[in-house]
């Protein structure tokens, strides 16, 4: 044994040169049974190479060259597999030889040859192999045994106890007459074709070492011997009881292992067969229970979930863990409830029985595999797929296709314009699609199934040529239909993840027209009507004979043959030098628009793009109609209309929009007139265009007297961007513009890495290399400088006349809380507009300026502080001044105080003098006219718990008088909320059929809404079923079809509202390639609406949390498109990625402030730290809040009213291991599970945790800092996985090793909140492993309560939720955060109001024209 003193190259180079002389390998010997590997009950050889698992298990490093397996005749069917034993074999090393030596396969599937040659070669081998074994062991892991791969160090490995004296072997078992079925004088078992069946009770199954195993991972496949002794019974008893049972010993080895369904009900039937017999189990006996009791539990497990997700096919990973963790386990199976713990144990298993019930499925279904919650279990628990398919292994046989949940959606209502949009555009695609064939999805290639051959068998098959078919079909055979390539498909629709967006980079799409010109006759008619210096004005021409005049419409041929014609209006002819001329003002073609494809091929819109152009450029005349709204159009919608406008004669075209093409906003065209004397040479595009360059530039009015300098003019009004601003006035200013005396105590960057961490103790915190937290507000930008206005001048030039070109402002500074040195914290308490007056100076641009604020000394205040903060956003005071040198907060100087609200105590004089009435108008627009916006009649389809309503409602623009939804929990609490709504709990297709066929009400008796009562359609249509990001196809076409947001649509044509509004997950926009946001703008444009699109970021408006949401905006002829809301907190950047890339052309929404915001961000301290503290599973539904609100949002949110009562402070009830886990996570900022420690624990069970162990090595991370092992499994080193590396119970969860290297190391699973940081999107269900783990407490050991994620949402305490404490959660996951649909709300009001202005004004002018003719 001196061999252990060798160096181990040395060592193996020895042993193998010898192997090499001993065995004498040429090319042509044969293996000895390797290429049984993997073959036996039919697994084909891409399942295990057991030469790895070997190795592993040895922790060899040496990568071995392992026998190649060639691909030869595979094994087909269960037991009766016989291999090819002629294989060719190129090496053998060292540990093959020693794996046979140790593991002798089963002497019935060896064939005779390949063993005569291993008896003869292994003799030699002996002495070697021990000292191989002594060699490779000092590497080892805890040893595990040979055989069942159990470790022989963990204390519930249990032995087999031994067989009575009476039991038989199972050959003389088998002929026992208490078993017989057979007369004596039949051929027994000869003549029949299966294997006898018994039923077997009080059984134990263990390996040839006697340790008790289970026998369903993966060691059966792998060939290891697993016998079983049991008390067999005839297959007709079914009574479990010892009695008239006949004991058996040592029966096997077990060939294989089977479910045959469940026996009319919950309990599945397993069997084994070995040589000679099946036998089905009954119960096991007592120390075999708990390993049996895990086999009961992962089958009906399996059950649930298929059953489940049958009926739910869009449920999420959280609502599957809902479901598994109550439902109560049936009677009879030994284990008290499921856990997530128990789904992730067994999840290999249970997607491998969903696998096999969707190939038993119709094709046309989309599979189980691919639903978010499969995905989401598929990632977590690093299920490999394909594995059991390519077995052939007996699955589950669901009883019957469970019938499908008849609550869901009926076939889509819709109005006939809907219908045809949706139709004839998709009949034309579909059928081009079906004409291209579609795209090849390609394979994955690596997977079992991938790599197995056609079966030859199925209809795919049939129809192939090489199987005699017509090759029509194209379809790939349906054995072989690539499980990883549908989860993939799936992945790529899933959501871009809420954060890390990476700005798209878009092509530049150039403008620039590259026109043709033409040889053409060119005369003019008639005089010049207009002369300026060398240009004459006509009014018509001749070009080739076809008579043109100004206003006429014309087409001009392009370069590209393929672009199709230009077309543009005649605004003006001329003759110069140049030549004779035109100016035309483009129209856009409706595919040049965001609607692209979909848009009626003879729509255009128009633009403010214009130029002067050559008349030979002009191809010929074309008609241009303007399609105005009717005088009826409130009343039109549903009316069958052909979808039609105008026929196609190739000349004719019709516009209804002016089109943004930078905010993709159809709008109604803007009424430009021409004065009498410029009508031959008036271009609207070119005024508006002229007009907004105009504003871009500040410009100066009504110079002051200002004897005491020379070097600059004075002047107290100034106008920019269409706003005027006065000496006096306050605006916002970009943080860059001035900073502060105070150096701000910055934010450290902190790095949350500790370099001196115990790898041993905390094996995962390796993970953590980046820096970046998710939630973190550390990048968050500052909110806007504010500044009063103390001078507006400019500088004189040399010759003392004052340089207009640059307007300048003298402003004093406003600090912030957080500016003074009092920092941060400072700002938690005080209100979020609250400011402090500093005498100290800056001198800006008036181009930085971003726009007008008001800001009051609060003393001088006619009404409460709240009322006036209330009154709007803009709205600053401030009650101090602060002294930067001193550091102290004084009473504010006598020239701070507003001359608004206090005549008296002015300052220098300068600047000073009356303000007119006017003006103080425009410092607040909302005051004067608020009171005549009359609230608008609002229907809230799905409107869940009523998050959009509520917001509309605080904006005061709408009373919802209607909602319909269908969740009769989110019902019940939109009702609670809302007493004078009449809320509709059933489909909305259904309501909108009982209206169109002229029903009054439903059949509760509840009235309905008729034509005309409704001013206001908003709502949130869910998008499962077609939101991908991929094509249509003829699928998901028809599941959008039938979608609801195809009846939402319907429902706005009918009811034809004032202002429409629809809400939805950010990919909206981009769902099929952004088909589903074209046809959705389309069918609106067909209507005649107005309306835009745009992505809003709710943390921008006052909640802590990201979430972005797409919002689609329409409105009726005659009022105005209102425009989306500027930010008004500052909020992370990562978060606020919000421009949406359509065909390659890159779209924002209209908001001109970036990611600027007037106030600070909103922290999860903010949010809830003041809310009493309360333990996992916490439950009392109403508590006392135990003091004062602390910050400004609390203040807000906890609202005016008395009400010390705090509802829904309630939360989840973890597991004992999930809570144990939630206890042990750290609470600094960024903690999450990779800072667990790997220990023993207690849990509140009683039950103690294992250790975690490391047993295999990790390609991608190497060792730790200890040399310790990394990985969890054999994938860890670029192999297949092996069921039997799973580990249980454990403090860090085995899954999440094993799977982080290929999921961002699962970042945020049992995350913490940051108390300055920010919630991630609030979920219908808090789970820590959950697709938003980030859900554990800043400092309490658990997960989020109801109520703290419903103010995360911005719902106030008063609101209340309905249901149990998961219906609550989910109303809340689901709502619209109410300070978004409030800011929206204010953006709508403003609208109303400007259009009520404008309609008074007129009115004004009538009235004076009627005076003046009198």
């Amino acid at each position: 044994m001196h061999a252990i003193y060798f160096p181990q190259e040395v060592y193996i180079s020895k042993v193998k040169a010898l192997l090499g002389k001993e065995l004498h390998l040429e090319n042509g010997s044969h293996v000895d049974g390797v290429e049984q590997n993997g073959k036996t009950n039919g697994f084909t050889n891409g399942s295990h190479k057991d030469e790895d698992d070997e190795a592993v298990t040895l922790g060899v490093q040496e990568e071995e060259e392992a026998v190649k397996s060639p691909s030869g005749p595979k094994g087909k069917g269960g037991r009766k597999s016989k291999t090819n034993s002629d294989t060719k074999i190129e090496q053998v090393n060292v540990l093959t030889v020693y794996f046979l030596q140790c593991c002798p396969r089963r002497s019935n599937e060896l064939c005779p040859t390949a063993l005569s040659h291993s008896c003869k070669r292994l003799s030699v081998l002996g002495n070697y192999m021990a000292c191989i074994f002594v060699l490779f062991s000092f590497q080892t892991p805890p040893p595990k045994c040979q055989d069942c791969r159990q470790y022989l160090d963990d204390s519930d490995l249990k032995f087999f106890q031994g067989d009575p004296d009476n039991a038989l072997d199972e050959p003389e078992m088998l002929t026992d007459e208490r078993l017989s079925l057979f007369d004596s004088n039949e051929d027994g078992f000869e003549s029949y074709e299966d294997l006898p069946q018994h039923k077997i009770t009080n059984f134990s199954v263990y390996d040839k070492r006697g340790h008790l195993c289970p026998f369903d991972s993966g060691l059966i496949e792998k060939n290891v011997e697993l016998y079983f002794s049991c008390v067999v019974k005839p297959i007709y008893d079914d009574n479990p009881c010892l009695d008239g049972g006949v004991p058996a010993k040592k029966l096997g080895p077990i060939n294989a292992w089977w479910i045959t369904g469940f026996d009319g009900g919950e309990k599945a039937l397993i069997g084994f067969t070995t040589a000679f017999a099946d036998y089905i189990l009954m119960h096991p006996s007592e120390e075999y229970g708990p390993i049996f009791a895990l086999m009961q539990e992962k089958i009906y497990m399996s059950k649930i979930v298929v059953e489940f997700l049958q009926k739910n096919p869009d449920a999420t990973y959280e609502d599957l863990l809902n479901k598994i963790e109550t439902t109560v386990p049936p009677a009879g199976l030994n284990f008290n409830c499921f856990t997530e713990d128990t789904l992730l144990r067994h999840a290999q298993f249970v997607v491998e029985q969903v696998e096999s019930y969707d190939e038993a499925g119709d094709s046309d279904e989309q599979p189980i595999i691919v639903t978010p919650c499969m995905r989401d279990l598929i990632k977590l628990a690093g299920v490999t797929l394909g594995k059991r398919r390519a077995a052939r292994r007996q699955a589950i046989r669901h009883p019957t296709k469970i019938e499908k949940d008849s609550k869901g959606p009926t076939k889509a209502t819709t109005t006939k314009l809907v219908y045809q949009i949706f139709d004839t555009f998709f009949s034309d695609q579909i059928e081009q699609n079906d004409k291209e064939g579609g795209v090849k999805r390609q394979r994955c290639g690596v997977c079992e199934v991938c790599q197995s051959p056609d079966c030859g068998k199925c209809t795919a098959c049939k129809d192939m040529i090489k199987f005699g078919g017509s090759g029509k079909s194209k379809q790939a055979c349906k054995q072989r239909r690539c499980p990883n390539l549908a989860v993939k498909e799936a992945e790529d629709d899933e959501n871009i993840e809420e954060e890390d967006v990476p700005v798209e980079k878009t092509k530049k799409v150039s403008h620039a027209k590259r026109k043709k010109q033409t040889q053409c006759k060119l005369a003019w008619i008639g005089e010049p009507v207009q002369t300026e210096g060398k240009k004459q004005y006509y009014k018509k021409v001749s070009v080739n004979d076809e008579v043109l005049e100004v206003g006429d419409c014309v087409s001009v041929s392009s370069e590209d043959p393929s672009i199709p014609l230009y077309l543009a209006r005649i605004t003006s002819l001329w003759e110069d030098v140049g030549g004779k001329m035109f100016h035309a003002h483009w129209f856009l073609r409706g595919i040049h628009t965001v609607l692209g494809e979909s848009s009626d091929p003879l729509e255009l819109v128009i633009v403010d793009e214009c130029e002067d152009m050559l008349l030979n450029y002009v191809q010929g005349k074309v008609n241009v109609m303007y399609k105005a709204p009717s005088n009826n159009w409130f009343m039109e919608g549903g009316i069958d209309v052909d979808i039609k406008v105008i026929e196609d004669d190739g000349k004719s075209f019709f516009y209804q929009f002016w089109y943004d093409t930078e905010f993709a906003r159809f709008e109604t065209p803007p009424k430009t007139s021409p004065s009498e004397q410029c009508e031959f040479k008036f271009c609207g595009s070119c005024t508006r265009t002229k007009k907004r360059e105009e504003q871009e530039i500040p410009c100066a009015f009504e110079p002051l007297a200002n004897e005491d300098n020379d070097s600059k003019a004075l002047y107290a009004l100034a106008c920019f961007k269409g706003v005027q601003f006065k000496v006096g006035d306050s605006v916002y200013l970009p943080p860059e513009a001035f900073n502060f005396s105070v150096k701000p105590a910055s934010p450290v960057k902190r790095s949350h890495r500790k370099d001196d961490v115990d790898e041993d103790l905390y094996p995962e915190y390796y993970r953590k290399s980046s820096d970046y937290i998710k939630g973190s507000n550390l990048d968050a930008p500052e909110p806007f400088r504010v500044g009063r206005i103390k001078e507006i001048f400019c500088h004189r030039r040399s010759n003392g006349k004052p340089d207009v070109s640059e307007v300048k402002l003298r402003l004093y500074k406003f600090y912030r809380p957080e500016n003074t040195h009092k920092g941060v914290k400072a700002s938690y308490h005080t209100d979020i507009n609250q400011l402090y007056w500093s005498d100290e100076e800056v001198t800006v641009s008036m181009t930085e300026v971003l726009g007008h604020c008001q800001v009051e000394y609060a003393e001088d205040l006619i009404e409460s502080v709240q009322d006036y903060s209330s009154g709007g956003p803009d709205r600053f005071y401030f009650l101090e001044a602060y002294n930067a040198k001193s550091k102290s907060f004084e009473d504010p100087p006598n020239h701070a105080r507003s001359a608004v609200h206090k005549g008296k105590g002015k300052g220098k004089g300068k600047g000073k003098g009356k303000v007119p009435a006017a003006q103080e108008l425009q410092d607040t627009p909302l005051e004067p006219q608020t009171p005549n916006v009359s609230k608008y009649r609002t229907l809230d389809v799905f409107s869940g718990c009523g998050g959009l309503s509520e917001g509309f409602h605080q904006a005061g623009i709408s009373e919802t008088l209607w909602a319909i939804e269908m969740w009769e929990p989110a019902a019940q609490a939109f009702r609670l909320n809302n007493p004078g709504t009449t809320v509709f709990t059933e489909d909305c297709n259904v309501l909108l059929k009982l209206v169109m066929s002229g029903e009054k009400t439903n059949s509760l008796g509840q009235k309905l809404p008729q034509k005309g009562d409704v001013e206001m359609l908003c709502g949130g249509p869910p998008c499962q079923g077609f939101s991908g990001m991929n094509r249509f196809n003829s699928r998901t076409y028809s599941k959008f079809k039938n979608s609801l947001v195809v009846s939402y649509l319907s429902y706005c044509d009918y009811y034809r509202p004032k202002f429409f509004l629809l809400e939805n997950v950010r990919n909206f926009v981009s769902f099929k390639s952004s088909m589903v946001l074209k046809l959705t703008l389309r069918c609106l444009v067909r209507m005649g609406y107005q309306c835009t699109f745009g992505v809003l970021q709710a943390g921008q408006y006052g909640v802590a949390q990201t979430r972005r949401r797409a919002i689609i905006l329409a409105a009726a002829p005659g009022e105005k498109l209102p425009r989306y809301p500027e930010p008004l907190h500052v909020f992370a950047p990562r978060a606020c990625s919000l421009s949406v890339v359509v065909d390659e052309k890159k779209y924002v929404s209209n908001v001109t402030r970036g990611n600027g915001g007037i106030y600070r961000t909103i922290t999860v301290r903010d949010t809830m730290s003041d809310l009493p503290e309360i333990r996992n599973g916490a439950a009392a539904l109403e508590i006392s809040y135990n003091g004062e609100p602390q910050s400004w949002f609390q203040r807000q949110i906890r609202g005016t009213q008395y009400q010390p009562i705090l509802r829904d402070h309630i939360c989840k009830d973890m597991s004992a291991l999930v809570e144990g886990r939630m206890r042990h996570i750290p609470l600094a900022p960024g903690s999450d599970w990779r800072d667990l420690p790997n220990i023993e624990v207690r849990l509140k069970d009683g039950t103690m945790t294992k250790k975690l162990r490391y047993t295999h090595p990790d390609k991608k991370n190497g060792r730790s800092s200890t040399g310790a092992l990394r990985g969890v499994c054999t994938c860890a080193g670029g192999k297949p996985c092996d069921p039997a590396d799973r580990q249980f119970n454990t403090l860090i969860p085995w899954c999440l090793p094993h799977t982080g290297n290929r999921h961002n190391h699962w970042a945020g699973l049992y995350g913490r909140l940051e108390w300055d940081g920010f919630f991630s999107t609030t979920v219908t269900n808090p789970e820590p492993m959950g697709k938003q783990g980030r859900v554990l407490h800043a400092e309490q050991h658990r997960v989020v309560s109801v109520r703290e994620c419903a103010r995360s949402q911005g719902f106030p305490d008063t609101y209340r939720f309905f249901g149990n404490i998961l219906d609550k959660h989910r109303q809340v996951g689901n709502a619209v955060p109410p300070p978004l649909s409030r800011a929206i709300g204010l953006e709508i009001k403003k609208c109303v109001m400007e259009r009520m202005k404008e309609e008074q004004a007129s009115e004004n002018i009538k009235q004076e024209k009627m005076e003046v003719s009198d």
